[in-house]
């Protein structure tokens, strides 16, 4: 049986700051995300599986990266938790604000590996992720690939 690749994408809008960066996204900004989440596997063969001939279900995929990622990005502003931003951050929690407080500089590269992560956690053994991409804007993006981290 072969393997095969699926794909599905998904939206989100988050918010962000780069300590100590030298540019302008050194300020709270923000921007409409899009993640292409791909796997890899081999479809069912069980003819009596409702799953019959899917790698996985796209729902059952759906579920796992949006209980992992989009809803607890979405509408979030992420810090690195060494912020001199962390005054803000607290108001802004304090104010019932969703803040992530991250471990990392929230960067795009940064933030597909955290995703890789937590995706690649929750998939059945006989799915592999394969590919993440993370757009930030319309001209730039992320790429994470097991091949290249295995």
């Amino acid at each position: 049986m072969a393997n095969i690749r699926i794909t599905k994408q998904f939206n989100f809008e988050t918010g962000h700051a780069l300590y100590g960066y030298d540019g302008k996204c050194r300020n709270v900004h923000g921007h409409s995300y899009k993640l292409s989440v791909t796997v890899i596997g081999q479809p069912i063969t069980d003819s009596s599986n409702v799953k019959w001939g899917m790698v996985i279900d796209f729902g059952d995929l759906k579920k796992i990266v949006k209980e992992e990622i989009v809803d607890k990005f979405d509408h979030a502003t992420v810090f690195n938790k060494n912020t001199p931003h962390i005054e803000l951050a607290n108001e802004l929690i304090s104010r019932g604000h969703n803040v992530i407080l991250a471990e990392y500089q929230p960067t795009s590269e940064n933030m597909v590996i955290d995703f890789a992560k937590k995706i690649g956690d929750r998939l059945p053994d006989n799915i592999k992720l394969h590919s993440l991409k993370l757009q930030e804007t319309d001209t730039s993006y992320a790429e994470w690939y097991a091949s290249d981290n295995s």
